[in-house]
């Protein structure tokens, strides 16, 4: 009798190994009850990409403002929350070792609050990782901002082995530039970009490994990973 092939793993782990990816940590912040919430970096599948888009078609930021380089937020909350579709569902298809956006979901306590991405070209080469993200406008101002800054430099550093993060941020957006401070990041340079017709500064930052490894105490996590060994092997970091 001839021998059978074995049958190949065609589940979604297997197919799309960052399909799993987690993590997860207890954090400090001042909106949870005993000042304590449970904060999740979640890799966004159908349903909770229709969560977020309705979470930002409600507000983003105010309309005054303009956080992006992109102006997604800017429209109908129908054009807003399908931007955030649109978007989502390229980056997905657009992974790879050589050039990779991870998009997550963020989950405070059970319920979906934003988004943070780490993506890299050549990161192989370069070891290095851009952080960017939003936070829908109704959970603003209560801590999760830099705990979830925190979770993702946790992930770049602790889960994919970076050398570096870098971000940035335009110069009229305070609350983002003291996240960036508040984490480590250090200064490292700035141009002049057009935003909307308007030429605006913007503010470089890199947080260097030897910095994060000697940060204080109270920016340590315990923090748990769930599909961090597929995700790794799928980006080639070995």
């Amino acid at each position: 009798m001839t021998p059978q092939p074995a049958a190949h793993d065609l589940s979604l782990a297997a197919l799309w190994p960052v399909s799993g990816l987690r993590a997860t940590a207890d954090v400090a912040t001042p909106g949870g009850t005993g000042g304590v919430r449970t904060l999740e970096l979640r890799y966004l599948d159908d349903d909770l990409v229709v969560e977020l888009a309705r979470l930002a078609s409600r507000g983003v930021h105010s309309p005054d403002a303009m956080p992006f380089d992109v102006p997604w937020t800017r429209g109908t909350p129908l054009e807003v929350a399908r931007s955030v579709l649109a978007y989502q569902w390229g980056a997905r298809s657009r992974l790879s070792p050589e050039r990779w956006a991870l998009e997550l979901g963020v989950v405070v306590d059970g319920v979906p609050v934003g988004i943070q991405a780490l993506q890299s070209d050549e990161f192989l080469v370069t070891g290095s990782i851009e952080t960017g993200s939003w936070l829908g406008l109704e959970h603003q101002g209560t801590g999760v901002g830099t705990a979830m800054r925190l979770l993702a430099l946790h992930l770049a550093f602790d889960g994919l082995d970076a050398r570096a993060a870098t971000t940035s941020a335009w110069e009229d957006n305070p609350a983002s530039n003291a996240v960036t401070r508040k984490v480590g990041y250090e200064r490292d340079g700035a141009r002049t970009e057009v935003r909307e017709g308007t030429a605006v500064e913007k503010l470089r930052y890199r947080l260097r490994r030897g910095t994060w490894e000697a940060r204080p105490a109270h920016q340590q996590l315990d923090v748990t990973f769930h599909g961090l060994d597929g995700t790794r092997g799928f980006l080639g970091i070995g």
